[in-house]
């Protein structure tokens, strides 16, 4: 077997990214519009196009620049005459996706597509990097296993081909730290600007990417103080110490090398936007009646660097990172187990992590940790500074990896940004890495007849993780485990990004359509849902959890229905789960103006995994109190 794979490893890798190319692809063209894209894109274009920052300025804009760069082959119009380009920040980003998708005569469909593929050649060269590094650090078996790890994981699988940041830092981040960690091996020169370069795309990609500094900064300097001296060396202190000082010296020039080419890309994407733009979007966020002492200070940094012409790049640079974390001390409105709050759940992430990754997935997480424990706990020695100091030396790529998954899961545990599983993407790689390695070095040490029983439950456990994912398509996005009973049920216990982000609206579209032909083709084994009883779905009221027109795809079926809408009418009702749940377990919203009456009326049937259809009877509208 060993054999088969060395000499076939890289038709096994085509085989497995081939995989994730077509469903992504398919995905790519059958998803709707999610909610985020609607602002994304529109910027990504005008970046390009105008290159004028104002649209969606709390997030970098790499990811998004590489987006936009299909569009730049197609003659579409973006009319900066419209009303959107000269409102506020917040209200600007999304009013010009409804315009430049729906209302400017292009193909919505066209552009939605294509602009997709760039997010998804980024997760396929993330997932090639993966193999490669984990091959590097356990060998070749442990590199295509983290390969499946990552390209079987349905959460990589239903948000790799949408236009948002998530793929984009999971992706550059493991860059940086794989170039980074490079440099702390080989503190070259080269490995000091190439090390700056991937830090500046990682900076580029997310804001989030701050997390990664202070596990920087605490490697750059544990790793001299136990790096062995050289036995020709004398003065074990001082040459730690000079060590030290040329990691901290080349770190500083990496650092500032990476903040020139932040400075390029924010250049290249802001040197046509007029001065005063910046302090506008700057007095929207950041109120200047407003006595917080972070405000205060983030409004006169950033107004002293929009004033300064070599600064004002860096201005908008500096706005996203302070505008990032305002948003995450504000929090959002979150459904999450029958709750509703915007002060965020210290159980969300470590739930959601465990209903949302495949049941194989865990296993074989659970399975490394228990190998790393019991392996901590043989070696544990009197001279503890001894060991640790040796598996610093030893295993610092190790070391620095999980110091990162644990920092980022503890500054997400106490977020209040509870809105999807995506937003702990960066930490995904890492954990496929690291899970390989390890399972892949307790193999390697065990006996013959232990090794072939291992061998025999981690294939079938592959062999379930591979199945599941199959079996889960297209509903990547929306996926979760048995633990909750599956895609399809897993809205009762979280919302947003993690089941409902309106990725069903041209499912809506197509399940109208087959229903209402079913009459005449009642043969078809989708007709089976057919109630001749009921009258067809000429209109339907929609009550729709996303910025994709449902105008545009639904066209005359299509009514326009709110939780509060009064009275209530007899027919046809597709309500999104994110409405449902929040429309019934907000407690500030009175009975007359929620979903209440629906909670004891079983839903007629489910399209996608984020659409409830409902008809409602005569008596069914006239018993609800109005």
């Amino acid at each position: 077997m060993n054999k088969f794979i060395e000499k076939h490893y890289k038709k096994i890798i085509f085989v497995i990214l081939g995989f994730v190319t077509i469903v992504s692809v398919l995905n790519a063209k059958n998803d709707s519009l999610i909610y985020d894209e609607d602002a994304h894109i529109p910027a990504s274009y005008s970046y390009l196009v105008k290159h004028d920052f104002r649209l969606n300025p709390e997030h970098p804009p790499l990811i998004k620049d590489l987006s936009a760069i299909p569009l730049l082959f197609m003659d579409l119009n973006f009319d900066t005459n419209q009303p959107f380009w000269n409102e506020n920040a917040n209200d600007a980003q999304w009013n010009a996706g409804k315009y430049f998708l729906f209302n400017a005569e292009n193909n919505p469909n066209r552009i939605i597509f294509w602009s997709r593929l760039p997010i998804i050649a980024i997760s396929l060269l993330l997932g090639i990097f993966i193999f490669k590094w984990t091959r590097e650090l356990a060998g070749l078996g442990a590199g295509l296993f983290a390969l499946l790890l990552y390209a079987l994981d349905p959460n990589i699988l239903g948000h790799n081909h949408f236009v948002t940041t998530d793929l984009g830092i999971a992706a550059f981040m493991t860059f940086s730290f794989y170039y980074f960690l490079r440099f702390i091996k080989e503190p070259t020169w080269k490995n000091v600007f190439v090390s700056g370069f991937f830090l500046a795309l990682m900076q580029l990609a997310k804001f989030s990417a701050v997390i990664a500094f202070p596990v920087f900064g605490l490697v750059i300097i544990i790793y001299p103080l136990i790096k062995n001296k050289s036995h020709h060396e004398k003065g074990e202190l001082k040459f730690k110490f000079q060590t030290l000082g040329k990691y901290l010296g080349k770190g500083i020039v990496m650092f500032a090398f990476s903040l020139v080419l932040v400075w390029g890309v924010y250049y290249f994407n802001t040197y046509a936007m007029p001065e005063s733009k910046l302090p506008e979007t700057i007095n929207y966020y950041f109120k200047a009646d407003d006595t917080n002492i972070k405000t205060v200070y983030s409004r006169q940094v950033l107004f002293y660097m929009n004033n300064n012409l070599a600064l004002r790049p860096l201005a908008n640079y500096f706005f996203g990172i302070a505008r990032v974390f305002q948003r995450v001390a504000g929090g959002n409105v979150t459904y999450f187990m029958g709750e509703i709050n915007t002060k965020g759940f210290l159980s969300y992430f470590p739930i959601v992590f465990l209903i949302k990754e495949p049941l194989a997935t865990l296993f074989f997480i659970i399975l490394a940790l228990s190998i790393s424990t019991s392996h901590i706990l043989k070696n544990i020695s009197r001279n503890i500074f001894s060991t640790f100091a040796y598996y610093l030396r030893t295993n610092i790529v190790g070391f620095s990896l999980l110091v990162f998954i644990i920092l980022y899961s503890i500054t997400s545990i106490t977020s209040r940004l509870n809105i999807g599983f995506r937003h702990l993407f960066p930490i995904l790689p890492f954990i496929y890495i690291l899970t390989a390695k390890t399972i892949s070095n307790f193999l390697k040490k065990s006996d013959r007849h232990n090794l072939l029983i291992w061998k025999v439950v981690l294939g079938l456990m592959l062999l379930s993780l591979t199945l599941e994912t199959a079996g889960a398509y297209p509903y990547y996005m929306s996926y979760f485990n048995q633990i909750v009973g599956g895609p399809k049920n897993g809205y009762q216990y979280v919302t947003d990004s993690n089941a409902d982000w309106g990725q069903d609206l041209k499912r809506l579209k197509i399940f109208i359509d087959r229903y209402n032909w079913c009459p005449e083709n009642s043969l078809d084994s989708f007709c089976k849902i057919y109630d001749p009883s009921l009258p067809p779905m000429e209109k339907i009221r929609v009550d729709y959890f996303g910025m994709a027109s449902p105008e545009f795809y639904l066209r005359n079926n299509f009514l326009p229905w709110w939780k509060a809408t009064r009275p209530i009418k007899p027919g046809w009702y597709a309500i999104s789960t994110l409405f449902f749940q929040e429309g019934i377990y907000n407690k500030e919203t009175p009975d007359s103006e929620s979903y209440c009456w629906l909670k004891n009326i079983q839903p007629f049937t489910q399209v996608g995994t984020s659409i409830l259809i409902y008809y409602i009877t005569p008596e069914q509208a006239l018993s609800v109190k109005n």
